[in-house]
């Protein structure tokens, strides 16, 4: 466009009219044919993505920690690109905003395998009653919290669910973190007191409030991954796994073989199964590469069912453990280790052992397919006992002091200080579930730095209580008090307490002090 000229002209007078031709720059925008399906699954979940976004300090900070630590993030991105197909088409099929398909990033770095101390398990990180709340089956052959398909679909229902109830994306995912009880109280408490009710006004704990910025941030990394100097792998836009139905007893190890494909991989497919062998009632379901179905049921129809690497074997009446392990030609000590039996583990007819091969090539290691808990049937003796200590207060009123002490520990001192006791007391972690006790929980895969640990830490300390771990304490002491007498209790420390309070067990005679007191006080609401 021209210059425009003065007002006034040299003689003050107004200048004439002037005509400006103004030519327009017409400028290119691109353009996405939304009926072309893109090549690249990153492309494809980035057409999706629909929450509002967040911006915030947090979310800031967020970004500055993934991005300083490029190593454990592509190999988040890269162990991810397995099970990312699944969940963005579920996402699609449901109507949901794709960006949740990064969700199991925030929960488990995408380790199916990630076990929280509050015993949180899998992608999405389900603790045990939740997932029976979902329908997702726990027994001891599987464990459907870690199956790929069966806890995605369990975490978005869950995700529907509390997304209606708030009808906002940001508290229904604190609501996954936190519980959506917790976030209707804070809600209504802002409400109250004429505060704003959005996610990030609430008053909440430490880790819910990292929660949403860490998936916003992740969501703005794979949004411009150029931006932020991160390269995403490739990830093609197409099944990553399929299903395949078996009627024919198999084994992961030759699964494993029948898909000429290797171990590791079908354990990555497969994390819902505890045991080598799979369950033998009715057909088994197997994960396998989309790309090699075709060459598993060609191998499959030619395999013999005799050749099987692993097997099951009952224990007949007066069968022992070592005399089934000489006689089958392995070691008791890993019949035991497979089986999840510990040395001191006492079984007896009708238990149903499974039994390994010792042939070259068919030995292998699944150390984090063995069982957490031994098969129903095997008694396992106490692993501690409970100490209590009688202790009074300056009101006068007895106090009690229960401590756990590991069978075949040292016994605690009788008169240590109260600062010690309770330096010794073992802490309760609180459950993580969807609801009341839901608690987000990082797994051991995700521990590139100290600060996830410590954010980790401090997640569990204002965490929704989980009275149901509370409630099991006392009855495991219970149960533990025939073998008090075994532990080399002090008794000369005991008579004391005995004298006063007859109605109480023989234990340990702790410090009288004030701060014995406030660490009895402190046990006590713990238990």
């Amino acid at each position: 466009m021209a210059q425009a000229p003065s007002l006034l002209d040299a003689n003050g007078a107004s200048p004439t009219t002037q005509t400006f031709e103004i030519r327009d720059q017409h400028v290119k925008v691109p353009t996405i044919d939304l009926t072309v399906e893109p090549d690249d699954l990153w492309e494809r979940m980035r057409r999706g993505f629909s929450m509002p976004d967040l911006n915030t300090d947090l979310v800031t900070d967020r970004q500055i920690y993934y991005i300083n630590r490029p190593g454990a993030l592509r190999q988040i991105f890269s162990r991810g690109q397995r099970y990312l197909y699944y969940i963005v088409e579920e996402l699609e099929r449901r109507g949901m905003p794709t960006e949740l398909a990064l969700l199991p990033m925030v929960e488990s770095a995408f380790n199916p395998m990630a076990l929280s101390s509050a015993q949180a398990s899998g992608l999405w990180q389900f603790v045990p009653s939740t997932g029976k709340s979902y329908r997702l089956e726990q027994n001891w052959w599987v464990d459907e919290r870690r199956d790929v398909i069966a806890s995605t679909n369990a975490a978005l229902d869950y995700l529907q669910y509390i997304y209606e109830m708030h009808g906002d994306w940001h508290l229904a995912l604190a609501s996954y973190n936190w519980g959506e009880g917790a976030v209707g109280r804070a809600v209504a408490k802002n409400r109250a007191a004429g505060q704003p009710t959005e996610y990030q006004f609430l008053n909440m704990p430490g880790e819910t409030r990292y929660y949403v910025p860490k998936l916003q941030a992740l969501k703005n990394i794979v949004a411009q991954p150029e931006l932020f100097g991160i390269t995403l792998p490739s990830i093609p836009n197409r099944p990553y796994f399929a299903t395949v139905e078996s009627r024919v007893p198999l084994d992961l190890a030759t699964a494993a073989r029948l898909a000429e494909t290797p171990v590791e991989e079908i354990l990555a497919l497969n994390p819902g199964y505890k045991r080598p062998v799979l369950p033998t009632n009715g057909t088994q379901s197997l994960i396998i590469p989309a790309n090699r179905v075709d060459t598993f049921l060609s191998n499959l129809e030619k395999h013999d069912p005799a050749s099987a690497a692993w097997k099951t074997y009952e224990l007949q009446e007066g069968e022992g453990l070592e005399g089934v392990a000489d006689r089958l030609g392995i070691s008791a000590s890993r019949l035991r280790q497979v089986n999840g039996l510990s040395p001191r583990a006492r079984i007896g007819t009708g238990y149903t052992l499974i039994v390994p091969s010792e042939s070259q090539g068919e030995r292998i290691t699944l150390a984090n397919m063995l069982p957490t808990k031994p098969q129903a049937g095997a008694i396992e003796p106490p692993s501690f006992i409970v100490q209590r200590t009688v202790v009074r207060g300056r009101n006068g009123k007895p106090t009690v002091i229960e401590r756990k002490v590991p069978v075949g520990g040292a016994p605690i001192k009788p008169f240590a200080s109260a600062k010690d006791q309770e330096k010794d007391t073992p802490r309760g972690k609180h459950g993580k579930s969807k609801g009341s006790d839901k608690q987000d929980e990082k797994p051991a895969s995700e521990k590139p730095s100290a600060k996830d640990k410590s954010a980790s830490s401090s997640k569990e300390k204002d965490s929704g209580k989980d009275k149901s771990s509370a409630k099991e304490k006392p009855a495991a002491h219970e149960k533990s008090q025939g073998k008090e007498k075994a532990a080399g209790k002090d008794k000369a420390a005991d008579s004391k307490a005995e004298s006063n309070h007859k109605a109480a067990d023989k234990k340990d005679n702790g410090s009288k002090s004030k701060d014995a007191k406030d660490s009895a006080g402190k046990d006590k609401k713990h238990h």
